[in-house]
């Protein structure tokens, strides 16, 4: 990372924006994200089968166009771009234009078919999927003081944290409308002041003339905010204290609701994933007994479906779903 005295006090935002994205940043680093947490698409296959299922649902309301566009936002290494291609129809596949965006290099050995990116394209029709990409938009942090002020959070490299400024303008504003901290008392009181995440997906949603866009996440909405965030780190697979140098993954929840733009829906990853067909559902022991090597395969499977769906896992994750021009494709079928 650039040059930076340990002693240098910065608001969260610009710390972990230079910590995750700066040139010796934690998502530049070659092993790349799978090195360190595990998502849904690393879960299982299954998750990308139904990323190509909601594709092929969003292509029949679009009255399946020449063109249909895919763009996997914060695309890690191509992971899950790659498997909706390898998991969609041979038909819907030849009119597929896949977008990965990331701000990391190509990876060598990524499938030809796509178009890697640092910034999504212009112009979208299609389906335009962030999957776990919100929670790593940099936001600020804000304390309540012992007068029960709420205050910026400032913090140094060694991830040491002091109060800096009263919140004001249109972080204050945002507070009151999706966080609101008690006035004139709890101090100690934390939110993560999501403004730049609204600002973000207004911006990538923006991109999509015609189709649906669709963030997932770790998520709360504003009858259940955490009292004290939720800001943290992981590294080699285990959560951490968030220190901004560079070391770990810098994370926080993120109000999904907050972010949605009129004619929004939102809801869980179960249900969503139920929606497209992964229900987790036991094979049947009879299938046992006449087809094994078939059973051992469907009980495989029904296990990573639970584990996508689980509550308290994955299943929690909110799914924010942005239509533009087409109807709700994910409705009872």
């Amino acid at each position: 990372m650039a040059a930076e005295a340990t002693d240098a006090w910065q608001g969260w935002r610009a710390a972990a924006e230079s910590a995750l994205y700066g040139p010796e940043g934690f998502y530049r680093r070659p092993e790349g994200p799978a090195g360190h947490f595990r998502t849904s698409v690393h879960a299982s296959p299954l998750y990308a089968a139904a990323v190509a299922r909601l594709l092929c649902r969003v292509d029949e309301a679009l009255g399946r166009p020449e063109t249909l566009d895919l763009v996997d936002m914060a695309a890690g290494r191509g992971e899950l771009v790659t498997g909706v291609l390898a998991a969609l129809p041979a038909e819907v596949a030849a009119r597929t234009r896949a977008y990965a965006v990331e701000i990391a290099a190509r990876p060598p050995g990524l499938d030809p078919r796509v178009t890697w990116l640092a910034e999504p394209p212009g112009r979208v029709t299609g389906l335009l999927f962030a999957n776990e990409w919100l929670d790593n938009v940099p936001v600020e942090v804000a304390e309540v003081d012992g007068s029960g002020a709420p205050r910026r959070v400032l913090v140094r490299r060694d991830g040491a944290e002091r109060l800096g400024e009263p919140v004001t303008g249109a972080e204050a504003g945002w507070l009151a409308r999706w966080w609101p901290l008690p006035e004139g008392g709890g101090e100690g009181l934390r939110a993560e002041i999501g403004l730049p995440r609204d600002e973000a997906w207004a911006a990538v949603a923006g991109t999509l003339e015609r189709g649906l866009a669709v963030a997932v996440d770790y998520a709360h909405t504003r009858r259940s905010r955490p009292p004290f965030g939720t800001l943290t780190g992981f590294r080699d697979g285990r959560e951490t204290a968030p220190v901004p140098d560079g070391s770990c993954d810098l994370t926080a929840h993120v109000a999904l609701d907050a972010c949605a733009l009129p004619g929004a829906r939102l809801l869980s990853q179960r249900e969503a994933l139920r929606a497209l067909g992964i229900t987790g559902a036991r094979p049947s022991l009879e299938l046992a007994s006449t087809r094994p090597a078939e059973y051992v395969r469907a009980l495989a499977s029904a296990g990573e479906a639970a584990e996508l769906t689980a509550t308290g896992g994955f299943g929690d994750f909110g799914w924010l779903l942005q239509p533009v021009g087409v109807p709700d494709v994910l409705d009872a079928r």
